[in-house]
């Protein structure tokens, strides 16, 4: 077995059960990974949760899940803790939580700012911490960010800048861990088609989003596809693995660095 693909792997992925996270941990189930343990928030995506849990079992893999705030340190302990006594360790982790605010600065208010910090930043650096002091020789991790760290644009300053310092953990992390052949990559999408977007914007925004990357015209919605999303993940955790400490904008051709 390769040291370099999904199959027979065990995969941890933080905010698995729905929406981005939910269709990774059932990719890799049917790309033949033995087992995938599956983080959720609240009890609001247990549902959620339940049917990923089922939908990696129908594949032929062990499934699990746990629920928990992940915005505390000890938290962020305890789910690695499980995940590792859950499947006999970690080979690859994946983390795609976030929380996103579109609000001019004049009115983001301190507690805003803080939930924001702790979700986007705080809880992405004891992430990549615990992975890695838990993932596997040879393993990989990934961190989802946000296109907007390549674009000049309003409204998001807390988004986009909470996010922003995971650029220098995943360097830095790579750094750290490579001499154990750990590779560490973070993915930033364009404005994807799920109930994570729609909230924040107006239908003005909407639809401006949706004519603003190049490659627009060729998406069934015009934002970019949660599927056009995955093959990328699944490549940096696998034959890509010579990737390492790199954020890598995925968008269409919404917007660079």
């Amino acid at each position: 077995m390769s040291i370099h693909n999904i199959e027979g792997k065990k995969i941890l992925i933080a905010g698995g059960a729905k929406n981005l996270g939910g269709l990774i941990a059932r990719d890799f189930a049917v790309e033949g990974a033995r087992a995938v343990t599956i983080h959720y928030n609240s009890d609001a995506s247990r549902a959620e949760a339940d049917d990923t849990v089922h939908a990696i079992r129908a594949a032929g893999t062990e499934a699990h899940a746990f629920q928990a705030d992940l915005t505390s340190a000890a938290a962020m302990e305890r789910l690695f803790a499980d995940a590792k006594a859950a499947m006999g360790g970690i080979d690859i982790a994946i983390n795609t939580v976030g929380k996103v605010l579109k609000k001019p600065m004049l009115e983001i208010s301190e507690a805003e700012f803080d939930a924001m910090s702790a979700v986007n930043s705080k809880t992405a650096f004891f992430f990549l911490k615990e992975a890695g002091k838990h993932v596997s020789d040879n393993g990989k991790i990934c961190t989802l960010v946000t296109s907007l760290l390549g674009a000049y644009t309003p409204f998001y300053s807390s988004y986009a800048g909470t996010k922003a310092p995971v650029e220098h953990y995943t360097r830095a992390a790579s750094k750290e861990f490579g001499d154990r052949g750990i590779s560490v990559t973070a993915i930033g999408p364009g404005p994807m088609d799920t109930p994570f977007f729609y909230p924040a914007e107006g239908a003005d925004a909407v639809a401006y989003h949706k004519t603003a990357a190049a490659l627009s015209p060729f998406s069934s919605t015009g934002l970019t596809d949660i599927e056009d999303i995955v093959p990328w993940i699944r490549f940096l955790v696998s034959d890509g693995w010579w990737m390492t400490g790199q954020t890598i904008l995925v968008n269409g051709g919404y917007t660079t660095k």
